[in-house]
């Protein structure tokens, strides 16, 4: 009766909080984390249950989080999956029953399922689409899953939550509007919600992310001569918002853009311009596309065209582009 009595008094939230290790600092945290399959989820997932938390793992695929889970328990840790689009509401309503029925407590949640676009609004006019689809993931998705989970963590008198951004948010950069924009409503949704729920013990963390290399940016082939971050090193900054619990993670250079537009706003722009006329709409953008056999089909041959095409012409980088790179990296132009 004693043991079980302790028991239940070291798995109390504010226990945790106290109790901690160095070594396991997520240790008995039940962390949510949306597109978990690949890219910095999965590498954030991974990072989390060496830090003695259990990862559950929320995308579409189920066969693609079955990896990262098999990665996660292969090394001695714990992991479950879920099946859920967090842009249906009955699929998220449906997944938070589950959990809370499956386990004891959800601790954490990490919005991390996003969409990017990059296209100009010159090129973005018959397109609203884009606007509509970007906020329906990154903004009403995540939005979704935090109603759903808030009255639960309330009631258990611990939450933190952790929405990855972006450092367009606080650059601005050309061609990003739908994508930005996202972001941003998702940033100014947090800093009101948590200034209601601080007293019920749940808090947030907003991850101004910059320039990952992962599937996300693959069809902008530019990219590829980009500094970024490693899905891993990405990882390390969820890790960091889930153990400190800052009210946000950044870089020095984001903070740079932020307060530079906060304090000359009409030079930003005019530099920014600059910026847009460097860096080109890719061919994705542009909506050009390999050219199809009768069949409906590229040939083997077009396909090889299309190839090195891309590789040659796709959004070539002047000088002044590159440099503009090496001088502010992480931003994703």
């Amino acid at each position: 009766m004693i043991v079980e009595t302790l028991s239940a008094i070291a798995d109390l939230p504010i226990v945790r909080d106290i109790v901690g290790t160095d070594s396991k600092p997520l240790a008995n945290r039940r962390v949510v984390i949306t597109g978990a399959s690949s890219g910095i989820g999965a590498a954030a997932a991974i990072q989390i249950a060496e830090a003695g938390g259990t990862p559950i793992l929320v995308a579409r695929s189920l066969d693609k989080l079955t990896e990262v889970k098999e990665t996660i328990e292969a090394a001695g840790g714990t992991a479950f999956v879920y099946s859920c689009d967090v842009t249906d509401a009955e699929s998220v309503t449906n997944l938070v029953a589950t959990l809370v029925a499956e386990h004891e407590s959800i601790d954490m949640l990490v919005n991390n399922a996003g969409r990017s676009i990059r296209r100009s609004l010159a090129l973005s006019h018959d397109r609203f689409h884009d606007f509509e689809r970007t906020m329906a993931l990154n903004y009403f998705g995540a939005v979704r899953l935090i109603m759903e989970l808030l009255p639960h963590m309330r009631q258990h008198g611990f939450g933190h939550i952790v929405n990855i951004s972006s450092i367009g948010v606080q650059t601005n950069t050309p061609r990003f509007a739908a994508y930005v924009a996202s972001k941003s409503a998702l940033d100014a949704f947090s800093r009101v919600a948590a200034s209601e729920v601080h007293g019920d013990g749940v808090t947030f963390t907003t991850i101004h992310m910059p320039l990952v290399r992962t599937p996300m940016i693959a069809p902008t082939s530019m990219y590829d001569a980009f500094p970024t971050l490693s899905p891993d090193e990405a990882g390390e900054m969820v890790l960091r918002a889930l153990v400190k619990r800052p009210k946000e993670i950044g870089t020095p250079i984001g903070t740079l853009g932020e307060l530079t537009y906060t304090l000359v706003p009409g030079v930003v722009d005019r530099i920014l311009n600059k910026a847009y006329d460097v860096f080109p709409d890719s061919h994705a953008a542009q909506g050009v596309t390999p050219i199809s056999d009768e069949a409906g089909k590229p040939s083997s041959r077009t396909k090889a065209i299309a190839k090195a095409s891309i590789a040659l012409t796709d959004q070539p980088l002047s000088r002044g582009a590159k440099r503009m790179v090496r001088l502010l990296p992480g931003i994703h132009w």
